[in-house]
């Protein structure tokens, strides 16, 4: 196939002076605009420490239902057909930002009710093979053609959303470098034949070393297969992803490309999660004010979700998706810690209705000592991180987890299953991380009822001591900042800049 090419008559896209790398970031959600989980707060924040740093960077996004209105200035910069759809490519930016946000404007497509993957009665969209094959396909060919007189030098792409655009850059001889990043390998992406014909994708691609997955086409191993070097969002995860336990079928492909795998840990807006500065919480706090400051919150945040006032029960927190991977379900099998422990427990999120359900059902059983609500909410999740005195996470697996970090920048201890970014970003208390003063949460090993017990009876052991501050302490003072991973990105960009072009002659 032969990629078409931007209108010569768009407009110029304007960029700083002496920016080191010209980027390109391809996403299905960025925070602000949109978000359904991590990877947007990750597309909110590298972009912006790239353009920090001096850097050249637009992020190219599906234009959903009313996000150019959200955008300042937002104009037209060419069109461009794929397949028969018409796109509009539009440009703007947010108040203070310093990151170009590219949108592809193409209503029957994106302009929907729902998230961008689900109808608004949370059924996912018949038609995402298609939606998001398009968005990769008109992705490519802006990344070949460039808008005015920028042109990427490197393609960031994310997620199964985005995994083609490697898949069809690597067919040409000229074209920018390619990185994909692996967020979550549970959701790869997986369309039947007819989609994969109804996509005119190569024929040459339908093959089990490039994409064909069990009788299916999938978006991420073509775009593990073809991507000039892949990344995950922790070191962790990067080794975990490689055996046939995390590797979702796929670790045979990835343990080929071993040398072209990079685990970079995710960081966190520091400004955005900050309990000195946040203007969500009932009081802000620094590192020196942090008891009485979460002494207030939790106050608060237990008059607002019904919970019985009580500042010597240990109150724990959960934010999240509720799905499979994040092991809720383990949460409401431990009924008997919730009624018989002095423990108290608040829980915001929504997804799979069955876990829904359960905790519905858990939060009535326990009136007082449960609070649940269904929905996301960014200033309740704030209000959680700094009113919650543990935070509990029992992933069965997880590639990176920000929860974790935004509990310890607020005082908050996380009580996590030690599995990918998770056991990278808590050090776990033991006698002589503690003793070191280095310790800042609870690991656990098990995903289950027994791990949840395993892990509430640890945090009552510390809880009230001289040790849980110190792992407070010690959490506050980390540093999850974006700098250490957009210096590591920047490396990676660099051994690119070198690269041979991968062989693409299996996909030609």
């Amino acid at each position: 196939m032969t990629l078409g090419t931007v209108p010569a008559s768009a407009a110029a896209v304007s960029g700083d002076n002496g920016a080191m790398t010209n980027i390109l970031h391809v996403a299905s959600e960025c925070f602000p605009l949109v978000k359904t989980g991590g990877l947007a707060d990750v597309l909110g924040a590298l972009p912006e420490a790239q353009a920090r740093a001096g850097d050249s960077v637009r992020v190219l996004l599906p234009a959903y239902r009313g996000l150019a209105d959200r955008l300042q200035s937002a104009k037209r910069l060419a069109t461009l057909d794929v397949l028969g759809q018409r796109f509009r490519l539009l440009e703007g930016r947010l108040p203070e930002a310093r990151t170009i946000f590219w949108l592809l404007d193409c209503p029957p497509l994106y302009a929907r009710e729902g998230d961008p993957y689900h109808d608004a009665r949370g059924q996912p969209h018949s038609d995402n093979g298609w939606r998001f094959g398009c968005f990769a396909q008109a992705a490519a060919q802006l990344a070949l053609a460039g808008v005015g007189d920028w042109t990427p030098e490197i393609v960031h792409a994310h997620d199964w959303q985005a995994a083609l655009v490697p898949a069809w850059l690597a067919e040409q001889p000229a074209r920018p470098a390619t990185l994909l990043t692996i967020h979550n390998l549970a959701y790869q992406g997986c369309i039947s034949r007819d989609e994969f014909e109804a996509l005119a994708l190569p024929s040459p691609w339908w093959d089990v070393e490039f994409g064909e997955f069990w009788g299916s086409f999938g978006f991420l191993k073509a775009g593990i297969a073809s991507a000039d070097a892949l990344s995950t969002v922790s070191p962790g995860y990067a080794r975990e992803i490689q055996t046939a336990e995390f590797g979702h079928g796929l670790d045979d492909r990835l343990r080929s490309r071993a040398g072209q795998l990079h685990g970079i840990l995710n960081g966190i807006d520091d400004a955005v999660w900050n309990p000195a500065s946040d203007p969500l919480l009932a009081a802000r706090y620094s590192l020196a004010q942090v008891v009485s400051g979460k002494a207030i919150n939790k106050a608060a945040l237990q008059a607002e979700l019904g919970l019985t006032a009580d500042p010597s029960a240990l109150l724990v927190g959960i934010v999240s998706r509720f799905a499979d991977q994040k092991g809720l379900d383990a949460v409401v099998e431990a009924a008997d810690c919730w009624r018989e422990l002095p423990v108290q427990l608040a829980v915001l999120g929504a997804g799979d209705p069955a876990l829904e359900a359960g905790m519905s059902a858990l939060a009535q059983s326990l009136p007082g000592r449960v609070a649940l609500r269904l929905g996301y909410d960014e200033a309740l999740a704030h209000r959680i991180e700094a009113g919650t005195d543990a935070f509990l996470m029992p992933s069965r697996f997880e590639p990176c987890g920000l929860n974790q970090m935004y509990s310890q920048r607020y005082g908050t201890v996380p009580l996590v299953r030690a599995v990918g970014g998770l056991a990278d970003t808590v050090v776990d208390a033991d006698p002589d991380t503690l003793a070191s003063g280095q310790a800042t949460g609870i690991h656990f090993g098990h995903s289950d009822a027994g791990g949840v017990r395993h892990a509430l009876r640890r945090a009552l052991a510390l809880w009230g001591t001289p040790d849980w501050r110190r792992l407070q302490q010690a959490g506050m003072a980390r540093d999850f900042s974006w700098t250490a991973a957009a210096q590591a990105y920047a490396a990676v960009y660099r051994q690119l800049a070198g690269r041979q072009p991968r062989d693409a002659s299996r996909c030609s």
